[in-house]
């Protein structure tokens, strides 16, 4: 840098050198996850995920080699295309999942995703330590190691079967949709799965292809719409990304020794409570484990603010900030962390789901951008009070999602769909200002899959 450079860079310079490479992630996201219908309904879920791991391993490779290449550009690069990769697999990973899960299993499914993604970062905390590779010499093999995984999932792909519910309604391929789930299920019997694609395609037949906009205009996807935007934006200004972004420092002002072992440590509580909630979606539901993540870390959050306030006065205040820390990335995992991933595919069919979650995944990485823009200057002028502004939030979404989220456990697509076009219908006819409950949704019956 000071060789390509007249004068030696100024300290403000590297300051918005080093935000702009930070920053640059999220926008990639934000592009990423807004492309999502433009890959899934030309190549299928599979073939999607498959092509863009290409992108992945041309982003590591330019953040693996900038550091050879002196080159700070290819950093930003190379953050800006993994960001693309992040932003579109966010899209295609919780929809490849949703479609190929039996009905029964479709939240502890949809959880595992949300499983990987913590164990992912988890790992990159341990290899980051300076101990193994984050010293100023290996930094850049830490960032290349992103290819790994995007080579063992192009090697393990192709023996994954297509969505089924892709080939029977998008490409009319009955047989092979058919075969595909007599594999995943197990038995020969699936009758009713088939029947119930069927009339989710005859019913897609009758409609015009569904937009961003006519996500929007229609009244029957105004209201999943709008809680799928609304639980991906409880996700993130939840506080969870303001913690770990900046975990290492608050530990420090706590009083840890060593603070990225803390880090570490709550990385560990991540993945734990994941593997909690994986057990637990399918028996208490969706809507409860969110409201008791949300609940939970409304509590934490005002934890945290007192003890950060007299840790001063009273020692023993930084554990309970330790332990708030903990506890509040805890419930996060319950329900915050993995639901809104999974549960923008149950609320829509097969025609507008790909631009649903398009939509749901860009504001997600829009208010993960914010956040990570916005926090350092809130932390700087408002001190310990900063997580009041997450409380805040947090009891907004507790109420919303108390009042607007049904519970989707043990519904089919089908039943769910239905059930918000009754909702509409049932709009249209009342008075002008009267509000519909989104509660008051019901299954038209439980299924159990034995798999």
């Amino acid at each position: 840098m000071e060789e390509k450079l007249e004068n030696p860079p100024s300290k403000e310079f590297l300051t918005s050198l080093w935000s702009l490479s930070v920053a640059i992630f999220s926008i990639g996201g934000m592009i990423g996850s807004f492309s999502v219908g433009l890959f899934v309904n030309r190549f299928g879920r599979r073939n999607s995920m498959l092509i863009v791991n290409l992108l992945a391993i041309a982003g590591g490779c330019l953040m693996g080699f900038c550091k050879l290449a002196e080159s700070v550009e290819m950093l930003i690069l190379g953050r800006l295309v993994i960001g693309l990769f992040c932003g579109l697999c966010t899209g295609f990973v919780p929809m490849y999942i949703g479609e190929i899960a039996p009905t029964a299993l479709r939240g502890a499914f949809g959880t595992l995703n949300q499983l990987g993604i913590v164990i992912g970062i988890l790992v990159a905390q341990i290899f980051g330590l300076k101990v193994i590779l984050g010293t100023e010499d290996l930094w850049p093999v830490l960032l290349g190691f992103t290819i790994l995984p995007a080579i063992l999932q192009s090697a393990a792909l192709p023996f994954c079967p297509e969505s089924p519910r892709f080939l029977l309604i998008n490409k009319k391929e009955e047989d092979r949709a058919k075969k595909i789930l007599q594999r995943l299920w197990g038995t020969q019997d699936v009758t009713q799965d088939i029947q119930e694609m069927k009339d989710e395609s005859a019913r897609m037949a009758q409609e015009k292809q569904v937009t961003l906009l006519e996500l929007f205009r229609v009244r029957s996807y105004q209201q999943p719409i709008m809680i799928s935007i609304m639980l991906q934006l409880s996700q993130q200004l939840s506080g969870i990304n303001a913690v770990f972004y900046y975990s290492t420092g608050i530990f420090k002002e706590a009083g840890v020794k060593e603070p990225i072992y803390a880090t570490i440590g709550a990385g560990v509580v991540n993945t734990v409570f994941t593997v909690v909630s994986l057990f637990l979606v399918e028996r208490a539901g969706r809507r409860t484990l969110h409201m008791l993540g949300l609940g939970g870390m409304a509590v934490c959050s005002i934890l945290m603010t007192v003890s950060l306030l007299l840790k001063n006065d009273y020692k023993w205040m930084s554990f309970v900030c330790i332990v708030a820390i903990l506890v509040f990335v805890a419930f996060f995992e319950i329900g915050p962390g993995p639901i809104p991933w999974f549960i923008v595919a149950e609320l829509f069919s097969q025609g507008p789901r790909p631009a649903a979650v398009a939509v749901a995944g860009c504001s997600n990485w829009t208010s993960n951008f914010l956040v990570g823009l916005l926090f350092p200057s809130a932390i700087f002028y408002l001190g310990a009070y900063v997580f009041i502004i997450f409380t805040g939030f947090l009891v907004i979404f507790l109420v919303f999602t108390f009042f607007k989220v049904p519970e989707t456990r043990g519904r089919t697509f089908e039943e769910i769909t239905r059930a918000f076009e009754g909702q509409a219908q049932g709009a249209d006819r009342a008075e002008k200002g009267q509000i519909v409950e989104m509660n008051s949704i019901e299954p038209v019956k439980e299924t159990d899959t034995n798999v």
